[in-house]
């Protein structure tokens, strides 16, 4: 009799639940969607109906409101990862199951596609009680997941050193106003709150209570494509990103690993037709917050893709239009380029969500910094001869520059968001590419600069190449492998190169052709020719580079990008030093694998490079430094300002020691050191450390002027020069022989240097010191330089 009682309580509880929530839901504000959901207000919560078992979707989770630092790096419309995810059952809950996708069985046999998914974890991501079950339909309350810190809000600010966060319940909510439910999505947004003891200066520096973080996170659950869609096989010769998986059903004899291009899905109304519109068109549109004029300079340059798409054969196909007022710019159906606000500048970036069964781009998503126009006009202010002395109001020629800037970054970051990667051989061959970064193209023209091509103005080949790559249709009958390797084939034909950012990188990097922010087929000959123009426009440079009334703060503010305007050429030219040409190349494909640059155009490039050590070329003119009072109230200095050693003065010593230190590190850098050993012991006519340190030495420490003040400004670079070769003689990641013959430097330098100068008798003990013991050597830090490309300097030491 006491089983039974028990089971009746049991069976009345099952059956009381589901009768008492359908009660108690009447009242709730109903959602009909791709899952239908309620809303109890009395609560703050949400109840998701699943009317489908292990129907897989894609959940993604994103940052609809961000805190405003670049540093901090959390901003508004940020898109985190998108994962594919099904519900299951399991006794009374329901749990939310991230399946893995990376290891696959691509194969008819059940039991082998079992047994992959056996062999490698799953994700579970969340459980959830069921409160209500009716024909197969489950009710569960998500309230909590989606009040959770998906995008690790609190982690990051933990990793950026900004103080100890944890989210705080009670002063976060759901946020109706971007709730909402479409048939083929579902969107969720959350205000949460997070509370601790603020610790950074970032955290501080844009929140009013910076113990106290508010933001919003946004969920989307979406339905996933139809299955229609063709993947098509990744090279990595065609400038595009891969999607990769590895497939365990492989026979032996091929390789596991299956790569695939990202891309939209792109097909033709009518393909038998040479020129056809697209059955759904790629449609990006731009956030409804973007001022004039950058707004129109952002539709224009975006529109820029849709040349590469008609020269594939489709009409209109790429259409950029402004995001209608009640959309949200995290609704999956749009592609979006987002205008961000930051307290700084920062990095403008593309991201995309992406079908992770397929490489299907499901949503490009363009985040634009607001302040790096800004930076553009500043560059150009500094350039420009006298701007100000008629009138305040003469700023067209900048602003037509920034502009021409923003066009091109706004075709950039598209790019990404249809599949693309960075190409930054282009700019060495005839701006192929707005895959690029751009450094404006100034030319020094009959005793004037000439700013009419400082930037590109439409599509490039190689992105012509890429589209065609991704793109493309083919009639069925094709050997689709065969027709993509045809148009990479051709591409190179022509000349096109494709290097990407690893190999672009400055330090220690060796590709003689692929550098940021450069221009040029010849570096070293481009540095040149920069800085004919930087100092032009530095001899040029007075108080009329501002506006009346004026802070002088603010014209010194002016002055540093045109001080450094040489700095990303010199990257560029530094990088032919040990250097080597070569491409991503696949067997039979006739392209150069890899060859050593010449000894004659490395020694070309040095002894450009050697000017930027010189005191007569990268001094601040003696009489510029009457225009850069001590810093006004109001007006201190900030990581785009130049620092020293001075106090409030301004620092004529330390500029150019810090900009000798740039070329040094790049120069100087240990595996560029360690290259040039190799390199001249398989030819003795390379160039070889001895002859680099030795030609480093006579421009600098060897080098004296009659001005003071320049022999002053050279002693200061000279010291870097010293410390750079301490660092190569008491590294442990090079070859030894660069040990040595640094060594072998600083004793020759020891007892040739004329000990009746204080400064050498200076360079003579710090040498005694090192001797003694060169694993206790920490190279000195100059002052920092401020902020370039555009978020600054990485720090190498």
């Amino acid at each position: 009799m006491k089983k039974l009682v028990v089971l009746f309580s049991a069976l009345y509880f099952v059956q009381t639940v589901p009768a008492q929530f359908e009660k108690e839901s009447v009242n709730f504000l109903k959602y009909e969607g791709f899952l239908d959901f309620q809303y109890d207000e009395s609560t703050d919560k949400i109840y998701l109906e699943i009317d489908e078992l292990e129907k897989e979707f894609l959940y993604v989770y994103s940052l609809s409101s961000g805190i405003g630092s670049n540093d901090i790096g959390l901003d508004r419309g940020q898109l985190g990862n998108e994962q594919i995810v099904y519900f299951e059952k399991a006794g009374n809950k329901l749990l939310l199951v991230q399946p893995n996708l990376k290891f696959r069985a691509v194969s008819d046999n059940a039991l082998e596609r079992a047994s992959i998914k056996e062999a490698f974890a799953r994700s579970v991501l969340g459980g959830f009680e069921i409160k209500s079950e009716q024909n197969g339909t489950y009710i569960i309350d998500i309230t909590e997941f989606l009040l959770r810190d998906a995008h690790e809000v609190g982690k990051r600010l933990k990793t950026a050193e900004q103080g100890n966060y944890s989210l705080d319940k009670n002063r976060s909510a759901m946020n109706l106003n971007r709730t909402k439910a479409f048939p083929k999505n579902i969107e969720f947004d959350v205000t949460l709150t997070f509370s601790g003891e603020s610790k950074g200066a970032w955290i501080k520096s844009v929140v009013p209570n910076p113990d106290i973080v508010t933001v919003n996170q946004h969920h989307s659950f979406v339905a996933l494509p139809d299955e229609n869609y063709r993947k098509r096989v990744f090279d990595p010769r065609c400038g595009s990103y891969p999607f990769s998986y590895y497939d365990y059903a492989t026979p032996v004899y091929e390789p596991v690993l299956k790569q695939f291009v990202t891309r939209h899905r792109l097909e033709k109304k009518n393909p038998e037709l040479t020129m056809s519109e697209a059955v759904e068109p790629i449609i990006y549109y731009l956030d409804n917050g973007t001022p004039e004029p950058i707004r129109s300079a952002l539709l224009e340059g975006g529109r820029w893709w849709n040349e590469a798409f008609e020269a594939i054969g489709y009409r209109n196909a790429f259409q950029v239009k402004i995001l209608p007022e009640t959309a949200d710019p995290l609704d999956v159906r749009y592609n979006v380029i987002q205008w961000v606000h930051r307290s700084t500048r920062g990095w403008s970036y593309g991201s995309s969500v992406t079908d992770p069964r397929t490489g299907e781009i499901i949503k490009g998503h363009v985040s634009l910094g607001s302040l790096r126009i800004r930076q553009d006009f500043l560059l150009a202010q500094g350039l420009m001869n006298k701007p100000f002395k008629d009138r305040d109001d003469n700023h067209d020629a900048m602003l037509d520059m920034a502009l021409a800037r923003i066009r091109q970054l706004s075709a950039h970051e598209i790019g990404h968001t249809l599949g693309f990667a960075h190409n930054f051989a282009s700019s060495a061959n005839d701006r192929a590419s707005v895959m690029d970064y751009p450094h404006p193209q100034l030319r020094f023209k009959k005793g004037q600069i000439d700013f009419s091509q400082a930037y590109d103005s439409g599509i490039g080949m190689w992105d012509k190449v890429m589209v065609a790559y991704s793109y493309a249709d083919f009639p069925s009958e094709t050997d689709e492998r065969k027709a993509l390797d045809t148009i990479l084939r051709n591409a190179y034909a022509k000349g096109l190169r494709y290097i990407s950012d690893r190999d672009a990188r400055a330090h220690g990097g060796a590709h003689a052709l692929a550098h940021l922010w450069d221009n040029g087929l010849n570096a070293s000959s481009e540095l040149e020719e920069v800085l004919k123009v930087r100092n032009h426009a530095i001899a040029n440079f007075s108080r009329d580079n501002i506006r009346d009334r004026e802070s002088f703060s603010i014209l010194e503010d002016v002055f540093v990008p045109l001080y450094f305007f040489h700095r990303y050429q010199t990257e560029a030219a530094a990088k032919l030093i040990g250097g080597l040409d070569y491409n991503y190349a696949v067997k039979g494909d006739g392209q150069l694998t890899v060859k050593v640059i010449d000894a004659k155009t490395q020694q070309k490039a040095l002894e450009s490079i050697l000017k930027t050590l010189q005191a007569d070329q990268i001094a601040v003119p003696a009489d510029k430094l009457e225009l850069f009072p001590p810093r006004a109230i109001g007006y201190p200095r900030t990581r785009e300002s130049f620092k020293g050693k001075t106090g409030v003065s301004f620092d004529a010593l330390s500029a150019p020691e810090t900009a000798a230190d740039m070329t040094l590190r790049l120069v100087l850098h240990p595996e560029r050191a360690s290259r040039l050993i190799q390199q001249k012991s398989l030819h003795a006519d390379n160039l070889g450390l001895k002859q680099v340190l030795d030609q480093v030495v006579a421009a600098t420490i060897e080098q004296k002027f009659k001005n003071t003040y320049l022999n002053e400004v050279q002693q200061g670079i000279n010291f870097r020069v010293l410390f750079h070769l301490m660092h190569l003689a008491s590294n442990e990641n090079v070859h030894v022989q660069v040990n040595a013959i640094a060594h072998d430097k600083l004793r020759e330098l020891h007892n040739s240097l004329d000990k009746s100068s204080s400064v050498n008798r200076e360079i003579s003990r710090r040498i005694d010191d090192f001797q003694k013991d060169p694993k206790d050597f920490d190279i000195l830090v100059p002052p920092r330089m401020p902020d370039g490309s555009p978020i600054g300097m990485d720090c190498y030491y």
